[in-house]
């Protein structure tokens, strides 16, 4: 990660040199997210949270957006299956450090009065904690181990600057599976039953406030 981040900050460096037009600002938000399965019986649902880092624009009309913001996120699952008593119903609740590197076009560009945007990009997100809670008994299969820590998404969406703020909304679509199985599990260690292939992908909207520095 360590490696990431540095090849982050020297790529910013190198860029700002380039473009020659730099801004920096804060950011904080909502976001709506929802861990959907491949389990037709397995009912997930959306859960708020909010956002909170930092982001840098480099370029005119055309730009490059990276940013650096932590997440508060996540998802509840309930198995829900007619005619058992066997259903559980478990809340994922996931703090995320999330690096998106989106490119961005400006549709009507006021210079530092109104601007108009689009844009969009891959984002790396990782797990920094997790939380894996039962809401009922009997107990759920999935565990902090089953959370994939590394997660791939691409994000898509418009933006406003009015004077000194911006307004960003986005819709971000997950690329891979962040909890791809999940297997109730004894005390003792030992599998119990068949595993659920959950193959959980996670969307999410994201509205972001920002304050230009």
């Amino acid at each position: 990660m360590k490696k990431i981040f540095l090849l982050f900050f020297l790529f910013l460096f190198s860029a700002s040199v380039t473009f020659g037009q730099f801004v920096f600002g804060l950011k904080l938000g909502y976001n709506a997210s929802k861990l959907k399965t491949s389990i037709d019986t397995i009912v997930s649902s959306y859960n708020s949270g909010l956002h909170f880092g930092a982001y840098f624009r480099i370029g005119g009309k055309l730009y490059f957006q990276p940013e650096i913001y932590y997440t508060f996120q996540g998802g509840t699952f309930e198995n829900n299956v007619e005619n058992t008593a066997n259903n559980w119903k478990q809340k994922v609740t996931l703090g995320t450090l999330d690096i998106p590197a989106l490119i961005g076009f400006r549709i009507i560009n006021l210079k530092k009065v109104f601007n108009w945007r689009i844009m969009a990009g891959p984002m790396v997100s990782f797990v920094v904690n997790s939380k894996v809670k039962d809401m009922n008994s009997p107990l759920g299969p999935i565990e902090n181990a089953d959370i994939n820590k590394v997660n791939w998404y691409v994000q898509a969406g418009t933006g406003f600057d009015v004077l000194f703020l911006t307004l960003d909304i986005r819709y971000q679509a997950g690329l891979n599976q962040m909890i791809k199985t999940a297997q109730l599990t004894a005390d003792d260690g030992t599998l119990m039953g068949d595993p659920y292939n959950l193959n959980a992908i996670n969307n999410m909207w994201v509205v972001s406030l920002g304050f230009k520095l």
